[in-house]
């Protein structure tokens, strides 16, 4: 572990030398990274981005995010105003000034990215590419929150109809959820559940579920994670963390179902100790049943 929180501490010092981070003159743009970021963040979206979601986009204080939108605010750069369909939201918009202001700091950004690769053959930028698409999936693998939510909420919703989408496409005869998306979220919720989506910024990209059983055993089901995200460990993360849930609901034992398409799940399962057990519920899916000790 500490070979590699040495190379990642290496490459931050190497990389925020490089592209100016620490300059009170962002990219010689004349404001420094904060306030530069956050521009370039709201310029994004072309109708403008709710305050509250620059805050969790970026990770920062509301007080500080605040401070940085007056200011901008002061340049004439954006306007925050009220959103119409929802009084309590603040959205950002830049200015016709601001876009121009966005478009020369998005100019400086790729002038300096080709000056930095430029020294380097083709080869060799391939494998900077190469390398550098690699790290930043998997900081971002490495930095997902996992977040309880209503399992009616719109993240919730989400995540189960890409999954139920993905069971339809890959079970031989289809899958029918029915009404599970209302009918299943009761369960799925305190006192006797819970329900997990695992979130990169805002980006709902994972998701699980623990429903309780009996006294000492509780169920996990509705394990999904997005196609772009498998190969980073996320659904290994995942099923600790419902195990987690499940220890904290009380119960010392958790069950769950899949079926015999499902392969990378079944090899995950059994990687994790889960061993297999009798059909313990109806399923017309489920073709296997495994089941797990906590300790």
């Amino acid at each position: 572990m500490h070979e590699h929180v040495e190379t990642l501490r290496r490459f931050n010092r190497s990389f925020t030398q490089r592209i100016g981070v620490l300059d009170d003159s962002f990219l010689g743009s004349g404001r420094p990274l904060g306030p530069s970021r956050l521009l370039f963040e709201i310029g994004q979206a072309a109708g403008g981005v709710g305050v509250l979601e620059l805050r969790t986009r970026l990770g920062l204080d509301s007080g500080y995010v605040s401070r940085l939108l007056r200011q901008l605010e002061s340049e004439g750069l954006l306007n925050i105003d009220t959103d119409p369909g929802d009084g309590r939201r603040r959205t950002a918009q830049l200015t016709a000034r601001g876009r121009a202001v966005w478009n020369d700091l998005d100019r400086r950004s790729a002038d300096l990215a080709e000056h930095i690769v430029a020294p380097l053959s083709p080869r060799h930028r391939e494998q900077l590419s190469t390398a550098l698409a690699a790290a930043d999936r998997l900081l971002r693998a490495a930095t997902v929150s996992f977040d309880i939510v209503d399992p009616r909420s719109t993240d919730a919703v989400f995540a189960l109809t890409q999954y139920f989408d993905e069971l339809d496409r890959r079970f031989p005869d289809g899958f029918d959820p029915g009404d599970a998306l209302v009918a299943d979220a009761p369960m799925l919720q305190a006192p006797t559940g819970v329900f997990v989506v695992a979130h990169s910024t805002e980006e709902p990209v994972a998701c699980g579920a623990v429903t309780r059983i009996d006294d000492s055993t509780a169920e996990i089901k509705r394990m999904w994670v997005a196609p772009e995200w498998r190969g980073v460990g996320l659904g290994q993360r995942m099923l600790a963390h419902l195990e987690g849930r499940v220890r904290d609901l009380g119960h010392s034992r958790v069950v769950l179902d899949t079926n015999s398409t499902l392969v990378e799940a079944i090899n995950m399962y059994e990687r994790s100790g889960y061993q297999p057990v009798p059909r313990y519920n109806d399923n017309p899916y489920a073709l296997r049943w495994f089941a797990k000790e906590l300790h």
